[in-house]
């Protein structure tokens, strides 16, 4: 029997659960003392997201995206990136977008109702947050064929979550990288679970990193709870994509430990022994471990950053509650250069509802 083709996807994994090594670190991973800031940063993501959360239930923000157990992907892929380099997030990886410039209170900002959030701090050419299932990824693929039509040492990455995997747009934004070759990298991060749809029921593939397969695109699968494996992947594909070797499609193993928004409840689909099971994996825990094992983290530390971790939320959240609320016709006079006649009548029927001139 002729075989036309068969491949393998390699699984990356340097700090176990446990806090300990379980593969010899990479040359080009960063000394403890050089991961030390990446985990402050995600004590940081951490303590914000809890605040947000905090400032959802007591109804001075409208539904939230929570980023809990996604810490390590998050800021592994935004600490990868050049200022140069263009990100079309999803509408959950604010560790991604807090290494790239954007302040928390653009977030609340933005989940509070207000698109000015989207006029966010950090590289103006990187895209909003898209809250459509994985049209982000086509922006991205744009924007690479873009520099490679320029000739420009810049790389555009993407991400998607497991069932953002399954759409059409992931498909064609990969398809369209392989068959140019763009500096291109899809991020798909698999939490398990798409709302209330698990992984096992989206999709028959083995791996969602294989997805890349047929467009011609490597692919490689790591551990995204593992900060190390997440570095190393992306140092890996960010290479490839700046000496126009392609794109890539990197899967991030990690766990969604809270509800999908705060307009979810996971436990009407969700099984208590598996959340509980995962919190096991903690991204938080292991490199934690780790730091203290090598004798750069403590107790002491820890306690004194996440009390200046809120700190620095509260005057984010502070900044936000006191943004001054914008008109009911704000959110018709920045869609269009030219509104059609249509939005001009919802715009005064909006204007008159609150009985203004």
């Amino acid at each position: 029997m002729s075989v036309a083709a068969t491949f393998e996807i390699e699984y990356l994994q340097y700090l176990g659960p446990d806090g300990t090594l379980v593969a010899e670190l990479p040359p080009e991973a960063p000394s403890a003392r050089d991961i030390l800031p990446l985990f402050r940063q995600m004590l940081l993501v951490r303590t914000f997201d809890a605040k947000a959360i905090a400032l959802q239930r007591t109804g001075k923000l409208g539904t939230y995206a929570a980023c809990l157990g996604h810490e390590a992907t998050h800021v592994g892929i935004g600490a990868s990136m050049r200022p140069e380099d263009v990100f079309a997030p999803s509408y959950r990886e604010y560790g991604a977008q807090f290494m790239r410039g954007v302040k928390p209170r653009d977030v609340l900002m933005y989940w509070g109702g207000d698109e000015r959030g989207n006029d966010f701090s950090g590289p103006k050419h990187d895209f909003p947050w898209c809250v459509p299932i994985a049209t982000q990824c086509l922006h991205a693929a744009g924007a690479a064929l873009a520099f490679k039509l320029r000739g420009e040492d810049r790389v555009a990455v993407t991400c998607c979550g497991d069932g953002g995997s399954s759409k059409t747009d992931t498909y064609a934004a990969i398809n369209s990288a392989g068959a140019y070759a763009l500096p291109f990298i899809q991020c798909i991060i698999n939490n398990g679970w798409a709302i209330s749809v698990p992984r096992s029921a989206q999709t028959g593939a083995k791996t969602l990193a294989q997805k890349g397969l047929a467009g011609g695109l490597h692919c490689l699968q790591v551990d995204g709870n593992d900060l190390f494996a997440v570095l190393e992947g992306m140092r890996r594909a960010m290479e490839r994509a700046r000496s126009g070797g392609g794109g890539s499609v990197i899967e991030f193993m990690t766990y969604r430990l809270h509800d999908h928004t705060t307009a979810d409840d996971a436990r009407r689909y969700r099984d208590e022994a598996e959340v509980k099971d995962a919190w096991t994996r903690d991204p938080m825990t292991r490199l934690r471990t780790w730091l203290t094992a090598q004798g750069v983290w403590d107790e002491a530390q820890e306690k004194a950053w996440v009390e200046e971790c809120g700190r620095m939320v509260d005057v984010e959240i502070n900044a936000y509650l006191e943004s001054k609320v914008q008109p009911v016709e704000a959110m018709f006079d920045y869609l269009y250069a030219d509104p059609p006649a249509d939005l001009l009548e919802q715009r005064a029927a909006a204007i008159a509802a609150e009985k203004r001139p």
